[in-house]
C-alpha cells in the first residue's frame, strides 16, 4: 500500500509518500512485511512569515496555492498512491481547505480511498515513524497494534506553536484529554519572547540557541499554574513577565548580549519546569506506563533531557520523534491514515471537510 499523505494546516506545504505492505526482497534490499517512507517534501515558509514575526493566514493561504501541486509532484514522481490522507484539522481554516480540497480532487480522479487526519494525532504518533524505533522497525509492521499496546496506558504531550495538550491514551484512537493551555500555547510564548527581543522567527530554536550561554537562574521568572490541581497550562503570564523585564531593566531598548543569553535561558527554563511538572503529575496520576511528546517544541533538547532524567528515576519508558518529525510533515499524516484505514473510503473526496478546531478527544 502506497499512502500519499497531504499537510498543510498552517505554513509547511507537505507532501509525503509511505509504503506499508508486502512484498519481496528487492535487489535494492527492501524487507518483506515492512514499511518505507519513500519519499517526504516540505516546503517551508519561514522566510516569507519572518518578516511578521508570525504567521500570517492570508499569506500562508495564498503560497499553498502556489507550492502544493510541485510539492505533490515531487513527493510522488510517477508513483500513484493507493490512499490518500490529509490533515483536516486542526489549523488555519485557509491554508487547511487548499490541502483538503486538492486531496478531494486527486482522490476523485483516481478513484482512490480518502481519508481526514486529525493533525495532532498525527504529532502523538510520529515518534514511530523514527529510523531506530524499536515499536515500527522497518522490517517488520503487521503486529503495529500489538505493540502499541504494551506502551498504554500512556500519557502524551502535544506542545506546538499551536497547541499545548495533555492526552490520556488507551490505544490508538482512543483518547481522553485532560489538561490543555488556558491561553498561549508553549510554542507561541518562545515565538513572541524571541519577537520582544528582536531575534527572529520562529522563536523556538532561536531562545534554545541563545539560552547555551545564559544562566537560568539569573532571571528569576513565574512559572504559572505550576501548583495548581488540574493539569492546564498557561504561558501568556510568562510572556507578559518577560514583556514587563523588558520595559523596566531596559527603557532605551539597548539590550547586551550577555542580557538576551540570560532572559532566553530563564523563560526556556520556566517554561520546561512547567511542562515537565504537569506532564508527570499527570503520569502518575493515570499510572502511565509511558510517556509520549510531540510536536515543534519537542526537539527542544532542554525539555527532551529533563523528561530522560525525571523519567529513568520512574523507570517508565519515553517516546519522543526524531528531530525531521518534530515540525509539521506529511509522513506523519500518511502513518496516521495507516492507523485509521478502516475509515478511508471512495466516497469521502463527496462529503470531507475542513475543520479548524477539531478536537483530538473530548
Amino acid at each position: 500500500m502506497k499512502i500519499l499523505g497531504l499537510e498543510s494546516s498552517c505554513d509547511e506545504c507537505a507532501a509525503a509518500l509511505l509504503e506499508i505492505g508486502n512484498w519481496k526482497l528487492s535487489a535494492q534490499g527492501r524487507p518483506a512485511s515492512g514499511w518505507e517512507i519513500r519519499t517526504n517534501v516540505i516546503f517551508s515558509q519561514e522566510k516569507l512569515h519572518r518578516k511578521y514575526g508570525g504567521v500570517v493566514p492570508e499569506v500562508a493561504a495564498r503560497r499553498h496555492v502556489e507550492t502544493i501541486m510541485p510539492v505533490i509532484e515531487k513527493a510522488l514522481k510517477r508513483d500513484r498512491p493507493d490512499l490518500i490522507a490529509v490533515t483536516r484539522g486542526p489549523g488555519l481554516i485557509t491554508s487547511l481547505q487548499v490541502g483538503l480540497q486538492t486531496a478531494r480532487a486527486l482522490a476523485y480522479v483516481w478513484n482512490v480511498p480518502l481519508i481526514g487526519v486529525n493533525h495532532l494525532e498525527a504529532h502523538l504518533w510520529s515518534f514511530l515513524l523514527n529510523s531506530k524505533s524499536q515499536i515500527l522497525n522497518p522490517k517488520q509492521i503487521q503486529n503495529l497494534k500489538f505493540k502499541i499496546q504494551n506502551l498504554l496506558p500512556a500519557v502524551a504531550l502535544i506542545v506546538s506553536g499551536g497547541h499545548t495538550e495533555l492526552i490520556l491514551v488507551k490505544g490508538a484512537g482512543k483518547y481522553k484529554l485532560i489538561g490543555q493551555t488556558r491561553d498561549d500555547a508553549a510554542g507561541e510564548a518562545f515565538d513572541k519572547v524571541a519577537k520582544m527581543l528582536e531575534l527572529g522567527y520562529p522563536g523556538g530554536p532561536i531562545i534554545s540557541h541563545f539560552a547555551e550561554a545564559g544562566n537560568p537562574d539569573r532571571i528569576k521568572l513565574p512559572r504559572p499554574m505550576i501548583d495548581s490541581a488540574d493539569f492546564d497550562f498557561s504561558f501568556s503570564g510568562l510572556k507578559t513577565a518577560v514583556k514587563y523585564l523588558l520595559a523596566e531593566i531596559t527603557p532605551t531598548g539597548s539590550l547586551s548580549q550577555a542580557f538576551i543569553n540570560d532572559v532566553c535561558a530563564g523563560f526556556q527554563q520556566a517554561a520546561v519546569e512547567v511542562l515537565v511538572s504537569k506532564t508527570l503529575k499527570a503520569v502518575k496520576k493515570y499510572k502511565a506506563k509511558s510517556l509520549i511528546i510531540g510536536g515543534g517544541v519537542s526537539a527542544n533538547q532542554k525539555l527532551i533531557s529533563t523528561f530522560k532524567s525525571q523519567l529513568s528515576k520512574l523507570g517508565l519508558d519515553f517516546y519522543y520523534p526524531d528531530k525531521e518529525f518534530t515540525g509539521d510533515n506529511a509522513a506523519m499524516i500518511a502513518l496516521a491514515g495507516f492507523l485509521n484505514k478502516k475509515r478511508a473510503s471512495r466516497k469521502n473526496w463527496r462529503n470531507l471537510t475542513a475543520e479548524a478546531n477539531l478536537n483530538i478527544a473530548v
